[in-house]
């Protein structure tokens, strides 16, 4: 069996996200395209001669005492009874708190190398029932193709994913604008509005794929989230009005925010834009 793995954690964005009514149990059903992007952490994992032990380091970013990794780690010893202690040092290079699932892909890619290391088959039963113990983007990273990339359609909590052809015929420049809003806020605004009936008109869910293979001037996607956050963070329009003076053919916010993001045709279009945006912005990504 291998003694250490280093992995690659790739973000990703929504391309599409409709929230639906709160359900009975306090949750809400979603509607969405994930695609990753060529944006990344790296995870390097090293088994340990300790028991029952995950170390994490990062010095990028301070993580909390429990974090995606230790209880992903947790949630795996729980469910295989393997106990081999692990030390994980974190690149983090996705921001926290910006919808890019940086948290969630990290899980997923210590859950493969975990498998690895200890010689589990990582079944679907056991991917799933782990990602249900971290969190609902987990799914997506677990199943969306050979490891984590790829593109889905993402329905119920996040837990149903159906795997699509990924295009690898756009480019993303991404604009991080440096507020946070927690996921609770950010449905609770949606709740809002729905309320009140004027929440963001979305296509039909059947319609994502096709519009998603149609050229991307066609692209009609939604994100619910868009239009209550830019109400409470000024900044965030800002942002997307800027990505969009750079010629972005289709710009939107991703997950629950507060990135917000371009996307470009030609790979020349995506740097000159990159090139402006880091005029204007500290945090500018180029995927």
């Amino acid at each position: 069996m291998l003694s250490d793995i280093l992995i690659r954690c790739n973000a990703k964005v929504n391309i599409g996200l409709k929230v639906l009514p709160r359900r009975a149990d306090g949750f809400h059903n979603i509607e969405s395209i994930f695609q990753t992007i060529n944006f990344f952490d790296d995870l390097y994992v090293r088994e340990l001669s300790e028991k029952n032990v995950c170390k994490v380091e990062c010095a990028e970013f301070e993580l909390p005492a429990q974090n995606t990794l230790t209880t992903t780690y947790l949630a795996f010893s729980r469910l295989t009874g393997e106990n081999a202690g692990v030390h994980v040092k974190l690149t983090k290079r996705i921001p926290a708190g910006g919808g890019l699932g940086g948290g969630s892909s990290n899980a997923a890619a210590f859950l493969r190398a975990l498998a690895l290391l200890n010689g589990v088959d990582l079944t679907d039963s056991l991917a799933n029932s782990v990602a249900e113990q971290v969190g609902s983007d987990v799914f997506f990273f677990l199943h969306c193709g050979k490891n984590g990339t790829g593109a889905a359609l993402v329905s119920g909590r996040g837990e149903v994913v159906a795997p699509i052809a990924p295009r690898t015929d756009l480019h993303y420049v991404l604009v991080f604008p440096d507020v946070h809003s927690s996921t609770k806020e950010a449905y609770a605004l949606i709740d809002e509005d729905i309320e009140s009936g004027t929440d963001v008109v979305c296509p039909d869910f059947k319609e994502y794929e096709s519009m998603y293979r149609s050229p991307v001037t066609t692209w009609a996607f939604e994100n619910s989230f868009t239009s209550a956050l830019t109400r409470k963070f000024p900044v965030i329009a800002k942002a997307l009005q800027d990505i969009r003076m750079t010629g972005a053919i289709w710009s939107d916010m991703t997950g629950s925010g507060a990135v917000v993001f371009g996307v470009y045709e030609a790979a020349e279009a995506s740097k000159k834009a990159f090139a402006e945006l880091q005029l204007k912005w500290k945090h500018c990504y180029l995927a």
